[in-house]
């Protein structure tokens, strides 16, 4: 089995770096606050250290999972940073959504330092990191690939192949992309009809057993019907942050995507109006709040 580095250890890496320890890799943990590794790791029968330096100087494979580029690139960079502990030769695989773009400005410092860069993006909720079945989106060297597979199918129920370095990404932002639409859909919807009279939880529950029923319809239930009670899951600020990188590829690429400038726009307004920190199921809620006139 692997020896493996993860380095981020919130709400979904900390489940995915459980699920690869009971695996059987060996594991050595890093977090920004380090009583958060050296709990994980005793849980886990695993190592904490201080600094991803030293996480990266003892194991062949990295794995970093983590909010944006500015936190990777804080990770990455710096005299206590990955790269400056990299061995040669080793893999350094992001499965955060940090965007083909960012993807390809690390790459170039990964393979400098000896090394090769993966994008290994997931699709899936907390409960899919915790059960191991996320859908892992990767964009690799052929040969990088195949030693890794074993590693990502410790995390996820499918693993997907899409080409090269930074392919992974792009297919990342398109999921997130219809993500997005769905969710925001949703929140409009469920306001429209509850304005109208009808019952939260009943329209709800037609949306579950209707033509949009999708996995995220179920699994956010909680989020739309009972915000105040249920923990943000994904915070808006994170949804702005992936349809900025969207909407940027779209421009590079002259592909229009105006509903994803729309769903930007809504969630730019519910972050002025103070959502920033609450869950992207909130929307609705500033929906209410603007039909008020709060």
């Amino acid at each position: 089995m692997a020896t493996v580095a993860f380095i981020g250890l919130g709400r979904m890496g900390a489940p995915m770096a459980a699920n690869l320890a009971g695996a059987g890799h060996q594991l050595i943990l890093s977090n920004r606050t380090f009583a958060t590794a050296e709990a994980l790791a005793k849980r886990l029968g695993a190592s904490a250290v201080a600094t991803p330096r030293e996480a990266a100087s003892r194991a062949d494979v990295v794995i970093t999972m983590l909010a944006d580029e500015q936190a990777l690139v804080g990770v990455c960079e710096g005299e206590t940073g990955v790269l400056a502990g990299l061995r040669s030769g080793a893999v350094l695989v992001d499965m955060g959504t940090t965007g083909p773009e960012g993807i390809a400005r690390l790459a170039g410092r990964v393979e400098a330092a000896g090394g090769v860069l993966v994008d290994a993006p997931v699709s899936g909720s907390t409960a899919a990191a915790e059960a191991g079945s996320l859908t892992i989106l990767v964009g690799a060297p052929p040969a990088s690939f195949d030693d890794l597979e074993p590693i990502l199918a410790a995390m996820g129920e499918r693993v997907f192949h899409l080409g090269a370095t930074g392919t992974g990404s792009v297919m990342k932002l398109a999921v997130n992309n219809v993500i997005y639409a769905l969710g925001n859909a949703l929140s409009e919807s469920l306001v429209l009809a509850e304005r109208a009279g009808l019952d939260r939880e009943v329209v709800y529950e037609v949306f579950e057993h209707s033509a949009i029923s999708a996995p995220m319809v179920g699994y956010r239930r909680g989020a739309f019907l009972d915000p105040e009670g249920t923990p943000a899951a994904f915070a808006m600020t994170l949804a702005r942050k992936d349809l900025e990188l969207i909407t940027g590829l779209a421009v590079a690429l002259g592909v229009p995507v105006e509903q994803a400038e729309a769903n930007l726009k809504m969630y730019r307004s519910a972050i002025d109006a103070g959502l920033g920190a609450r869950d992207m199921a909130e929307v609705a809620v500033h929906l209410r709040d603007a039909a008020r006139g709060d």
